[in-house]
């Protein structure tokens, strides 16, 4: 993800990398360009969940839970000693530690959920409070917000951080969709409130990202290094990093693609 823009409120900002998230907590999958529909998340992002024991979720009547309902890194750092990875066309998710494929099951088939459940029950252990169950429900995303978006992260805030933590802070520790280069540290804020062109994609950032402790795991050693939100507190007066964005209008984005912002009105309060 290098630095490829001048760097300004405005932009122009590039898109440095794609990332999707079919299962919440576990790891993310670097994509090239994707399909965007207005009204939705990326295609399978966090497409499916696993309950940290009854979580109460019905497939038939989908709602947003909290995020302590499900398995996740805010509380199971481990997770992030797992390599995954989901075929869209078959559901297989394939689990992978230390370079060898430890799980792989059809997350569209019972069968193929029992085999996952049974290996993070096993991988998680005492820590659970009952069975986990994988859950999912057509066009339901287990984000951590309630509406359907897309996350955007920009690198130089990122790097900003790693200065002042005073060693490499990996950005896909926040988990983002979109990460952007070429903008000036924080400048992403501003976006909050206007839209945003990529190509042919309008998207409506409405809201800054809060961080939680799952960003204190460091995703490369799955051992909490960095209180990142104290972090933010202390150095930038705030707990944020990166915003959250509506689809308003679809298209494909792809890595390189310009993003720029499209209104002129003043940004509004999120």
């Amino acid at each position: 993800m290098a630095n490829t823009g001048t760097k300004g409120a405005g932009g122009p900002a590039r898109i440095a990398g794609i990332f999707r998230y079919p299962v919440k907590g576990l790891s993310g999958e670097a994509l090239d360009g994707v399909d965007l529909a207005a009204g939705e998340t990326l295609p399978f992002d966090r497409a499916f969940a696993i309950e940290n024991g009854p979580g109460g979720f019905d497939p038939e009547a989908p709602r947003h839970l909290p995020k302590t309902a499900f398995v996740m890194l805010m509380r199971h750092e481990r997770l992030a000693e797992l390599d995954t990875r989901f075929d869209p066309e078959t559901t297989t998710l394939e689990i992978r530690r230390e370079g060898a494929s430890v799980a792989s099951g059809r997350l569209g088939e019972e069968a193929g959920r029992a085999a996952i459940e049974r290996f993070i029950a096993g991988f998680i252990g005492e820590r659970l409070r009952g069975p986990p169950r994988i859950v999912a429900s057509p066009g339901h995303s287990f984000s951590d917000v309630g509406a359907k978006c897309v996350s955007i992260i920009n690198l130089e805030s990122v790097r900003e951080i790693e200065r002042v933590a005073g060693q490499t802070v990996e950005p896909i520790r926040f988990r983002g969709n979109i990460y952007v280069d070429g903008l000036a540290p924080w400048a992403e804020f501003g976006w909050v409130g206007r839209e945003v062109r990529v190509g042919e994609v309008l998207l409506a950032p409405f809201k800054r990202t809060a961080r939680c402790a799952a960003t204190t795991v460091n995703p490369r050693t799955a051992r909490r290094d960095i209180n990142i939100p104290d972090l933010l507190v202390r150095a930038f007066g705030h707990a944020e990093c990166g915003i959250y964005a509506r689809v308003v209008s679809g298209g494909r984005i792809e890595r390189g693609m310009a993003a720029r912002i499209e209104s002129t009105g003043e940004p509004r309060p999120d």
